[in-house]
Parts: structure tokens; sequence; C-alpha cells
């Protein structure tokens, strides 16, 4: 058991408790005292001022990929202290199965995130989406950049995944250039505290990247400014709360709200005993039902199930329930462990008397609970609770009030469309689930329930052994919802990164764009490479490096044997076609057969060279056809370089060719140009290309 102790906050480089004795925390499981919090007596406006002044300019002199390199190393150097970690959770009433969410699901989002340095240059700036040409002789152009912001990153995290919380958000902020203070809910902290100590001492993240307070947020909110950003994820009165601070008003602080909400899952008309789907339902029901001991915001509160089924359905609901091993979360027997405080407890049950209004209990109790290697008395213990309200439409209470715990109200629906509008009174959610083998069914849910939920899984047999499941927010995939829900987003891949960047239309002529973003830009004015540039190392090519090949005269004969070798005899590359009615004049050569041609101009082929591979093309496009007797050149201009780490190699033997050498990846432009100069054709070819230095 972890040695009662008094929390440390750590701010502006130290860490450091607050006066006084603070709030009292108590193991779950057991009900022993094990630390006090409190930041009683901390100066709020410093730690926001040594965020912006100390972190915030070390992350933005990173580039990109130098953070998302940060983000790996941070992972893997805290996968190395997961029993240090585990320990400490399994007080918070936490299982092994409940931890391993909650930890390892954090370090991957690091992971994740990490990974998606390789979507963004290997810069302190990105270009924000399609460059637009504004003239008609090409000398005036607009795009938008991305830049990280100038202030901090303020979470305010809820209690239920105090490592998860903070490092899904943290990843997200770090990347982007952004430092954080973390404010995890005070009854879990002592997680936090444990997670943080070892991200401190790593010597990772640049000093001022990351303070944590452990207790009260103070007045933390008043002294935010515009350049700053807020996080909240925790109950929606509390959300409204925060987002209508007097200062984050004013000031226009992006403030990004992830409420609890009622989450619903929906039984398809189509699910009868016996399917595959009925097992998944009743399986899905009691896993979300049980971990975390049904603290999740995502959890399933609304069951909707057809008005026929509903006898058969909670009483299989209810027998898989009674399979559900409660007690201390160290017992290996165990699956369900306590909540996080008897404060917790109390309030569950203050709304499940709420939700008794308009539903009866037809599995568990309020008032015991049969515990493994525990004092039901003594920790935070409940038994799953399933209700059921017989009259969904007439009776509001199963649609308003949440009780954060293993509780959840089955219903019934006459159809389809009544379960869909059931599904809407919940006001926004995080998350639904319809589990259904029809496909018709599930496009018919998702189009008429999409409006009010951020995230819907359809769940089948197809799904059922890899899906991630119902409760579980992915880093590539957006977390949030509507309404009730927040109306914010987190993670979603590079979506929840822009949350923390300044996007900035940029206007200028092509070749000063190019100079301020470092990627080329179409009429932009190339550079004399001096020499082939296939002929340069990574280190020696320039943006803008740019070849102009010589000439070649496209024939009748060539189209003819490049559809043979290719098999291609598409009707316009067949020069007895009769072309009357199509869109073109006469036969007519294939748009692969100009992008091959366009590689033997420009390649040089004759010796080794730095150019180790072609890596692939993005955004071929074929813009104007090309007849016999055309004479085609291509314009061949460095338009990007980007990073490519080597891989990790743990084992002799996952070694493969090419790993020792250090290499980079090289965007090309390439322009398809005939006699008349116009543009036939534009490609953005990538090879990968050795680095000098080895």
């Amino acid at each position: 058991m972890l040695a009662m102790h008094k929390l440390e906050n750590y701010i502006a480089g130290h860490w450091i408790t607050g006066d006084g004795d603070g709030q009292l925390l108590y193991n779950a499981v057991t009900g022993d005292p094990i630390a006090t919090a409190t930041t009683k007596g901390i100066d709020f406006k410093a730690i926001t001022d040594y965020a912006r002044k100390t972190g915030n300019p070390a992350l933005r002199k990173m580039t990109f990929h130098q953070r998302g390199n940060m983000l790996k190393a941070l992972a893997l150097h805290l996968r190395k202290h997961l029993d240090k970690f585990y320990a400490v959770s399994y007080q918070t009433g936490a299982t092994k199965a409940d931890s391993w969410v909650d930890i390892e699901g954090g370090i991957g989002n690091l992971f994740a995130n990490a990974s998606l340095r390789r979507k963004f240059p290997d810069d302190v700036l990105c270009i924000d989406g399609e460059s637009h040409n504004l003239s008609k002789n090409n000398t005036f152009m607009g795009t938008h950049i991305l830049v990280p912001k100038e202030g901090v990153a303020i979470h305010i995290n809820a209690f239920n995944f105090p490592v998860w919380g903070m490092l899904e958000k943290i990843a997200v902020n770090l990347l982007a250039g952004m430092p954080a203070i973390v404010k995890p809910a005070t009854v879990t902290s002592y997680l936090t505290e444990a997670v943080v100590k070892e991200i401190i001492a790593s010597g990772i993240l640049p000093e001022g990247s990351l303070q944590l307070i452990c207790g009260s947020a103070g007045d933390l909110l008043d002294h935010v400014t515009s350049q700053d950003v807020v996080t909240f994820t925790g109950s929606a009165s509390t959300g409204i709360m925060l987002k209508s601070n007097p200062r984050i008003l004013s000031e226009a602080v992006p403030f990004n709200m992830e409420a609890d909400s009622l989450n619903c899952i929906v039984m398809g008309e189509d699910v009868q005993p016996g399917m595959p789907e009925w097992d998944i339902f009743i399986k899905e029901i009691r896993k979300e039902m049980t971990l975390k001991a049904g603290q999740r915001c995502t959890g399933i509160r609304r069951i909707f199930v057809p008005g026929n089924k509903m006898e058969e359905v909670w009483k299989a609901i209810a027998a898989s329930l009674s399979q559900t091993v409660i007690g201390n979360p160290l017992n290996d027997k165990v699956r369900m462990g306590s909540l996080a405080g008897k404060t917790q407890l109390a309030e569950v049950k203050g709304q499940v008397e709420k939700l008794l209004a308009s539903s009866q209990i037809i599995y568990g109790s309020l008032d015991s609970v049969e515990v493994v290697d525990a004092d039901a008395a003594k920790g935070a213990f409940m038994s799953p609770v399933l209700l059921m309200n017989e009259k969904p439409f007439e009776a509001s209470e199963a649609h308003e009030v949440e009780a954060f715990g293993p509780v959840s109200t089955i219903m019934p629906y006459k159809d389809l469309d009544e379960a869909i509008a059931l599904s809407k009174l919940g006001k926004g959610s995080l998350v639904s689930t319809i589990v259904t083998a029809d496909y018709l069914q599930a496009r018919r849910y998702v189009v008429g329930a999409a409006t009010h939920h951020g995230r819907i899984l359809v769940l089948n047999n197809e799904c059922a052994k890899e899906n991630t499941g119902h409760g579980s927010p992915l880093p590539l995939l957006v977390h949030g919802g509507p309404g009730r829900a927040g109306g914010g987003e987190e993670m979603g891949g590079l979506r929840g990164v822009k949350h923390y960047l300044q996007r900035t239309a940029l206007q200028g002529s092509p070749t000063t764009i190019t100079a301020v973003t470092n990627v080329y830009q179409p009429n932009a004015a190339g550079k004399d490479p001096g020499r082939h540039p296939f002929k340069k190392y990574f280190e020696e090519l320039n943006i803008g490096d740019q070849l102009i090949t010589d000439k070649r005269v496209i024939t009748a004969e060539d189209i003819d044997r490049f559809a043979d070798l290719s098999g291609d005899h598409f009707y316009a590359h067949i020069n007895t076609t009769d072309f009357t009615g199509t869109m073109f004049e006469q036969q007519v050569a294939h748009g692969y057969f100009i992008m091959s041609l366009a590689a033997g101009l420009f390649v040089d082929s004759y010796e080794k060279n730095p150019v180790l591979l072609n890596y692939g093309i993005d955004e071929l496009r074929f813009t104007k056809p090309v007849y016999p007797g055309a004479e085609i050149h291509i314009r061949f201009t460095c338009k990007e370089k980007l990073p490519n780490d080597k891989r990790v190699i743990e084992k002799p033997e996952d070694f493969k060719r090419g790993d020792d050498i250090d290499k980079g990846i090289v965007k090309w432009l390439v322009e398809m140009i005939d006699e008349t100069g116009e543009v036939t054709g534009v490609a953005t070819i990538l090879t990968m290309v050795a680095k000098k230095q080895q």
C-alpha cells in the first residue's frame, strides 16, 4: 500500500507542496487514507506566466518531427515503469483490465500522436489544405498556414482516467508546440502525480512543457489569455460553469468540453436469440457496465430493445451480470473493482434514486453487494444495477439523469424510427452503438442518429473479434459530441493537433510563399541545382532545385507499343477508333505512358546515386490530352523534404537491408509540359534519398 503522503505540485520547475493539510484522499478498496492534496498558497498567475515564457518558446523552436520523436521517447520511457503505475492504480478501485485502459491506453496515445509527425513537415509551421492561384499571370497566390499558439494548454480532467485523461491531451498539445498545465480530479490525483514524477525525471520534455497541480484550480482560469486553450472533461454542469468564466469569454479563449453523456446502445430489429449479434449485444452491455465500475464518460446508460424482446433481453443481461465477480482488484478472480471513492458511491446512489421515479430495478441492489477479498462497508463497492423504464417517451428521467457508475436503463422501442428518436432524447451523446446484421438498418440508424452523436459504432459478427468497443475513444478518431456531451472534439488525429495551432491565411507571390513555407509552390521561381538533383544527398538538396529536361516527340507507334506492353487497349488509345462523340480528336496517349516517359526524362539512371528508391506517387492528374506529334518535356522541382527515422531494431533478426542507411523522403513536383507551354499532367513523386553523413 502506498504510504500516506502529501501530494506535490510541479510548478515553475520545482516540486512543491501547498500550504495546510488539504483534502484527504482514500484507498477506494480499503477506505484507508493514503494522501492529502492542496494547492493553497500557490500563485496561479505565476504558473501560467512560466508556461508561456519558458515552456512555450522552447517547444515552438522544435519542429513537428522533433516534438513527435520527443513523444515517442517519452512513451518508451513510461513503459519501463508500468509495474509502479499499476500498483498505485489498484488503489483507485481499478482492476488490471481497468488500469490497462488507463495506463497503457494513455501511453498508446503518446505513440499514436508521435506517429502523426509524419503527416507534418520537419518545420515549425505547416501548410493547411490546398494553395490557391489568385491571379491571371500566376504572380499572386494564397494558402493557409498553421503555427503553435503562444500560450498554454490548461487541462482540467476527470477522476475516472487519471493517466489516460492526461496523456491523451498533452500528447496533442505537445506535438502542436504548446506547453500544458494539468489539473487532475483531486480524488485520484495521486496516480497522476506518480506518472508526472516519471515524466519529469526522464528529462525528455523541455523545462516548462508540463506543470501539475494536485488540488483546487483556485483562480487559474482568471489568468488565461487569448493565446491559451482550455479543455475540460467531467460533468456538463461543471463544464458550463467553467466555460462561462468572464475571462474566458472576454479573451475568446478556445474551450473544449467533453462532458459525461447518456450514451445508448440499440439492438437492431433483425437480431434474434441464437444469432451471434444477440450474444454480442449482451456481452457489450456487461462489459460497459462493469469496466471501470461503469465510471466512463462513454458508458452505456440507455439500452433500447424491440418491445417484443424486452423480457428475453433483460433476463440475459441479468444472467450475464450475475457472473461478474466484484471485490479487491488485486484478486485475480475479480472482474469489477470499486468506485473511485465513497463520495462517488453516494452520488451514484443518489442519481439512481432519481431514476427510480419512472423506472424499477430488475437486477442488482443499492443496499448490498457481495465482494471478494474486501470489506464492502469500507470500500466504495456497488452492485451493477439494471433498471427498466417501460414508457421511455413519457418519462424523461432516463434521458436526463446520469448515474456515473455500473448503472443502465433498458427501454423498449416499436420500430427503428422510434429507436432513433429515443437516442436523440439524450440531447447529445459521445457515442452510440447499434448491433445489427442488417446493413440497411445500420445505414438508416447512422443517417438518422449521427446529428446527436460524436461517434457511432456499428457492431456485428464481422467485427466482433477485432472491434475496440462501444466505450473506447481512439487517438485517430474524434472524441466528443454535440449538445449535452459538450460540443467539443478531442484527439481525432490531425484534427486534434490543429486545436492548438493558429490558422492564418497567407498571401504573396509563389516564390515568396515558397520561401516562407519551405514547400515549393507552383509558378514559383526554380533554382539551378548545379548538377542533376539525383546526384545530391538529402542534406544537399534545396527546396526549389529545378531541372528542365530535354524534349521528346510522342508518336502513334509509342502509344501502340505502350498499349501492347501494358495491356491497356482502351478505345481512346487505338488509332482506328471513330472519335465522333468522344472527348478526343484522335488517338490519345495513355496518361501513364506520359508519366513513365516523364521518369525517363528526369531520372539520371546510369550509375548509382543517393536516390535509394521510388517511394510512390501522390496527386497524379492528367490535365490535357496528348496526341501523336506533341513534344513533351518535364519541369522537375524539389518540393519538400521530410526526415525518415531509422527503425528501432530490438533483435538482430529484425534487421532488414537498408536499415543501417540514414535517409529522408523527398517530394518532387513533376510537371509534364507540351510544345505550347501548357501543362498536360502534374504529379508529386516521392523518393527515398540517402544522407551524406552516415
